[in-house]
């Protein structure tokens, strides 16, 4: 079984500034990299598991949601991180939208992870809520600094 860093995208990984779905307004938060590298040194899968509501609504489509996520991903992969999997949700309700746990249950059985031994970190309530409610061991709310979690890896 494998051990994942679950992470919240917006707000966790970058710059909320709501609705986030051009290149151009997504800023990475400073120590996000240091991070991803620290957990993937100690055998941790990243998995990204957000909402991404603004597609529902309108604001952008599909199309601009995966050009933003292949360009996220291709910065991690520059700094050598590998991002195991990006698990989305585009609906405004629903079990795989955040507080529920679907996003996280479909990563576990993809990926086999052994989500007692991982760890989750996003910025809302919800965030902790549906890792908790999938079984993940340790939840954490993101207020700005990394320096807990990295010490929890």
């Amino acid at each position: 079984m494998n051990k994942a860093l679950f992470l919240d995208r917006d707000g966790t990984i970058n710059i909320d500034y709501g609705y986030v779905w051009r290149i151009r307004d997504f800023h990475f938060i400073p120590g996000i990299f240091e991070l991803c590298r620290a957990a993937a040194a100690r055998g941790y899968k990243i998995i990204v598991i957000t909402n991404q509501s603004g597609i529902a609504r309108g604001y952008f489509d599909n199309d601009d949601y995966l050009r933003l996520t292949g360009y996220m991903c291709d910065e991690f992969a520059w700094r050598g991180i590998d991002i195991t999997d990006v698990l989305y949700c585009p609906e405004l309700a629903g079990p795989n939208r955040k507080p529920a746990p679907g996003m996280f249950l479909a990563a576990a059985q993809k990926h086999g992870i052994d989500m007692p031994a991982s760890i989750s970190l996003g910025d809302k309530p919800r965030d902790v809520d549906a890792a908790r409610a999938a079984g993940v061991g340790r939840n954490f709310l993101f207020t700005g600094d990394y320096g807990e979690i990295m010490g929890a890896l």
